[in-house]
């Protein structure tokens, strides 16, 4: 069964579109799949959640696939995808209400070792490529700056990029890239100072 072909439609091919393009869109959409996972992380800095956020860019890309302009950074336009999912998925929590299992919160105390929590591969994983007082110094960020200078620097997107993905103006998007890599400057340089 493929839910995409219609009567008149060659099997596999949707309407209006070939078998052809939409492989190569998805294959070219799927290899995006580790920088999308790396920022739905610093975003929802739950593993859990960010595959669910990085799922739901798929399903919402694959859905729209003929609204994407060929020719466009593709790219730019995944990334726009989770961000704005995110924003739905941060607005629709913050209308549910907050359970809070005390007895859960005291197993995960427990877990520690050494005074420090113990992660799973996947979290190590994803945190190995920056040094440690690098990504202590990025975790601390506020959420605005932490997603500007996340997405300039690592995933290298222009300014005007960035404003698309998180609309907002380009010369906000230039401040809290500015001031988050201030930030990151002051943080570390205490670290350094303290290490000497």
């Amino acid at each position: 069964f493929n839910p995409r072909s219609t009567a008149g439609a060659p099997s596999g091919s949707p309407p209006g579109g070939s078998g052809e393009n939409d492989d190569a869109f998805a294959a070219e959409a799927l290899s995006y799949i580790d920088s999308l996972y790396g920022t739905a992380l610093r975003l929802t800095r739950r593993p859990a959640d960010a595959e669910d956020l990085v799922q739901d860019t798929y399903l919402k890309a694959f859905r729209a696939s003929q609204q994407f302009q060929r020719g466009t950074n593709l790219k730019a336009w995944l990334f726009t995808i989770l961000h704005n999912t995110f924003r739905n998925m941060r607005r629709d929590f913050g209308r549910n209400p907050v359970d809070v299992d005390s007895e859960a919160v005291e197993q995960a105390q427990a877990q520690t070792v050494g005074g420090e929590a113990r992660e799973n591969p996947e979290q190590l994983l994803t945190r190995a490529p920056l040094h440690a007082d690098l990504q202590a110094a990025l975790d601390d960020l506020p959420d605005v700056f932490r997603q500007a200078v996340w997405l300039r620097d690592v995933e290298e997107f222009t300014y005007a990029e960035i404003a698309k993905m998180i609309e907002v103006p380009i010369g906000t998007v230039m401040s809290r890239i500015s001031r988050g890599r201030r930030m990151l400057y002051e943080r570390l340089s205490k670290v350094r100072a303290g290490a000497a």
